[in-house]
């Protein structure tokens, strides 16, 4: 891997913001639409259940989780669902393309090298107009090409959260969700709030385009159907500048605020001469309990990484550096 890694400028911000930014977990023109099952979204989700690259997800798309899709498709954020990306024990990853509304949001970013067709997105399930017809299919064509976006899917019947409990422990908007939907559509908006508030620090993430119940759509970062290459399956040939930008991106995300508490070279994607933050579901606030913790626990793995790579840093070193460089609660 060669070249300069560039750091993007930080946007005009106020202080970190609220101690716990608000989740609103009440029901949605989606919950609705899955109690009431009309013809049109029974099509819907029959043509993605059909899909063969789905057959085998039961415990993603539950009668909700279609609605969830449904609802962004109707709402232009997404035109067509693609196979998957990737796959975890909490959320699965699928690529999709984007709709007009989505292509707005992702207008200011350098994304042409990407754009792909739904031809291109093998067996994809495909729905775009609100009648139910496939405007694809029927010729016509679309004013724009077409974005791929990355579509993430938090399990609700599958999930039992045990790895996240030492971030929910301690947040109180996670104390009177009771049941595992609460936890779940919580930690979907927590991911999103996320990603706005780092983007806004200058840190390099996937844009966050929308968020309906626990779905959530976001710039696919990669090109051609795969994902970015993580930045453990890459040779860093220029390690200096990449540790360089890495420890600026932990500054940017502690002065605004957070911490990211799962960070390391698996959560790092190289993409055109970037490295991409990604997983910030888990961060926190700096008024977690355990946030201070989790900061030295991200720098150790870091400065662990680039010292194999020979970079002269231990993680004492960095996590003293980030917080003489910082000022969060300014």
């Amino acid at each position: 891997m060669t070249g300069e890694f560039g750091l993007v400028e930080p946007e005009a911000t106020e202080a970190p913001g609220d101690e716990w930014p608000e989740l609103d977990v009440s029901d949605t023109e989606a919950d609705r639409i899955a109690r009431e099952r009309d013809r049109e979204f029974d099509q819907f989700r029959k043509r993605i259940r059909d899909a063969d690259q789905f057959k085998v997800e039961d415990s993603v798309f539950d009668d909700a989780t279609f609605a969830a899709i449904y609802k962004l498709v109707q709402d232009g954020y997404v035109a067509a669902v693609g196979g998957p990306l990737s796959t975890g024990k909490e959320a699965n990853v699928y690529e999709a393309l984007s709709g007009d509304r989505a292509r707005d949001v992702l207008a200011e970013e350098d994304v042409s090298r990407s754009i792909r067709t739904s031809a291109e997105m093998d067996g994809g399930a495909r729905h775009r107009a609100r009648d139910g017809t496939d405007a694809a299919a029927a010729g016509e064509a679309a004013a724009e090409p077409e974005l791929p976006v990355a579509m993430k899917i938090y399990r609700i019947s599958a999930s039992n959260f045990q790895d996240m409990r030492e971030y929910l422990v301690g947040d109180p908007r996670f104390e009177d969700l009771g049941d595992k939907q609460g936890i779940v559509l919580a930690w979907t908006r927590k991911e999103f709030a996320n990603l706005e508030r780092a983007r806004a620090a200058g840190v390099r993430v996937p844009t966050p385009i929308a968020v309906e119940r626990n779905v959530l759509v976001m710039e696919f970062v990669g090109v051609e159907g795969e994902r970015g290459r993580r930045l453990d399956e890459v040779h860093v040939e220029n390690p200096e500048t990449a540790y360089e930008v890495v420890r600026e991106y932990v500054r940017r995300l502690y002065d605004a605020g957070l911490v990211h508490g799962d960070l390391s070279e698996y959560n790092l994607l190289v993409q055109d001469g970037e490295l991409v933050v990604i997983d910030v579901g888990q961060a926190v606030t700096i008024h977690h309990p355990n946030a201070e913790e989790f900061l030295d626990r991200d720098c150790e793995n870091v400065a662990s990484f680039f010292a194999r790579q020979g970079v002269d840093v231990d993680g004492d070193r960095l996590a003293t550096w980030v917080r003489e460089n910082a000022d969060p609660r300014a």
